[in-house]
């Protein structure tokens, strides 16, 4: 079986040959080359230079031997086409330049064109397309979802508490659902543009949803995740849906339920086993490795002994994708990721 045909099955939760895997922030600052890469190249450079995208993004499949390569990007990229202006902070993360405050603040914000605001991403799908057409090996497209965009939108950078945020929803609920709107029309334009120049699953990663109460995520988030995922499926039903978020399991029934989407990739904080008991047994599920793990030095033992265990959890049940919990860390050996890699396709 190729890796594109068994990824694509264990996201229709039918049989496979052994376990595919790959993962989350697979390329990038922990692999060598990608390091020479970047003395050239600022993060968003690679990102707008689609050789260099490319590279990168195809670095994994040729040393690691993952099933799956994910496109090299930025959830923030598409937001420049609608007139926000941001940097990406080393070790930090985005910081907005003209947060969103109010109503008039929302409303200045453009309708988005993919073919228009992000060319270079389009581009960069087709050349590794084009690649992994030759090696039979998935590629997983993304975007951030609704929420966490807003979250920095609003707040101006990465938060720990997400306050201006909540007020904001709480007390603004007419300012929140146009933001909402607005964001989920062109995260649905994005991923449709992605799906169309060669991607063959999309993930959209809530990376701070879990921030939220099930009351909140249900009145002010799952509406507009669902129509998102709606959009998709209207348009690429055989596209597979990946829905991602962190610290997430006591949303978990209504990402399924009023979200949306047919993968469920969840964190290292929640058991497969109990993730299964919630989503439904033949759900499809992707994760959840702790990245952590792979800095031990022992791969042999300790490695070994917590990559078992993640496949003990699925218990053998069809419908599994190995990855981590969420990105792989900077200190990473590849030599733990390719073992992790290579027991997996090994043991399962």
């Amino acid at each position: 079986m190729k890796p594109r045909e068994r990824f694509l099955r264990a996201c229709r939760s039918e049989d496979v040959d052994y376990t595919p895997v790959w993962f989350m922030r697979q390329a990038g600052r922990y692999l060598p080359g990608y390091k020479q890469v970047r003395s050239k190249y600022s993060v968003l450079e690679i990102a707008k230079t689609p050789s260099a995208c490319e590279d990168v993004t195809l670095m994994p499949v040729r040393e690691l031997g993952v099933d799956a390569a994910v496109m090299f990007a930025d959830i923030m990229l598409p937001l420049e086409g609608m007139g926000v202006n941001f940097r990406i902070e080393e070790n930090i993360g985005p910081i907005i330049a003209n947060p969103i405050k109010d109503l008039a603040d929302v409303e200045k914000l453009r309708e988005s064109d993919p073919q228009r605001d992000v060319p270079y991403v389009l581009e960069a799908i087709g050349r590794v397309r084009a690649k992994l057409n030759e090696t039979a090996h998935a590629l997983v497209g993304f975007s951030g979802a609704p929420f966490t965009i807003a979250s920095y939108l609003i707040e101006g950078q990465p938060s720990r508490d997400f306050t201006k945020t909540k007020k904001l929803m709480f007390d603004n609920k007419e300012t929140w659902n146009i933001l909402m709107s607005k964001l989920a029309d062109m995260i649905s334009k994005y991923l449709s543009a992605q799906i169309k120049s060669g991607v063959d699953a999309i993930q959209l990663f809530d990376s701070w949803v879990g921030t939220l109460s099930q009351s909140d995520y249900d009145e002010f988030v799952a509406p507009f995740v669902s129509k998102i995922f709606n959009h998709i499926g209207g348009d690429y039903p055989d596209t597979p849906k990946i829905h991602f978020g962190t610290n997430t399991f006591h949303l978990l029934k209504s990402m399924k339920e009023k979200a949306g989407g047919d993968v469920f990739s969840i964190d290292w904080r929640t058991p497969i086993t109990s993730a299964r008991e919630t989503l439904g047994k033949r759900t499809p599920i992707q994760g959840n490795l702790e990245p952590a793990v792979l800095l031990s030095r022992d791969k042999e033992g300790f490695i070994a002994r917590r990559t078992q265990q993640v496949l003990d959890d699925n218990g053998g049940s069809t419908g599994h994708i190995f990855n981590l919990g969420h990105g792989i860390l900077r200190d990473t050996p590849p030599e733990n990721a390719k073992f992790v890699v290579d027991y997996v396709h090994k043991n399962s």
